[in-house]
């Protein structure tokens, strides 16, 4: 989803984008309601009808990058592909669809104790299930005999995902590696430390 829409993208985006580049800037906290919606140029009552709450705006700026990470884990999960060219690929994706989406990432990262009981519970949920199916492929690496039973599959995933969860506090787009050299680097050391 685009950072910034114009006058002419659906309220829904225009209030998504908005949010974004304020939360980004400002903080989650210290950004109100009529910021984001002077901001998307909507009104309030447009806000609450696609969003019940601020909270709702939260959740949404970490949802969609999640959903999307997980339609193309699930899409190379499946792929009719060596089970090490499919963990490389999503290791890969995972680091360049983070890096792309960077300040969601991050305002999600600073942002996570505000969310209500509920979402809290539902944004957990949503990232255990992309961690299990990331788990699974990396548990049929090691029952395939490519990849080393010495590591558990959960602390193999845990360290791939730790490295991806901090990039928010040290990638910069100047610098000098793109999304693409970052995304390699992390996806080969995780298969070196895979190797039997």
């Amino acid at each position: 989803m685009p950072r910034t829409t114009g006058e002419g993208a659906p309220v829904p985006q225009r209030l998504l984008a908005a949010a974004t580049r304020l939360f980004a800037e400002q903080g989650y906290d210290r950004t109100s309601v009529q910021e984001i919606v002077e901001a998307a140029g909507v009104t309030k009552g447009a806000l609450y009808h696609y969003f019940g709450s601020k909270d709702d705006l939260l959740h949404e700026v970490y949802a969609r990058v999640l959903r999307l990470q997980q339609v193309r884990l699930d899409a190379f999960a499946d792929a009719d592909e060596p089970v090490e060219k499919r963990v490389r690929a999503a290791a890969a994706d995972v680091v360049v669809t983070t890096i792309e989406n960077l300040d969601d990432a991050s305002i999600f990262f600073r942002s996570m104790h505000h969310l209500s009981p509920e979402k809290n519970k539902q944004v957990r949920a949503e990232r255990r299930r992309y961690h299990e199916r990331f788990r699974a492929l990396i548990e049929e690496g090691q029952e395939a005999g490519v990849f080393t039973k010495e590591t558990p599959a959960d602390l193999v995933v845990d360290y791939h995902f730790g490295s991806v969860h901090h990039l928010s506090t040290w990638y910069r787009p100047d610098g000098p590696l793109t999304p693409q050299q970052v995304a390699d680097h992390l996806a080969d050391l995780l298969l070196r430390a895979l190797r039997p």
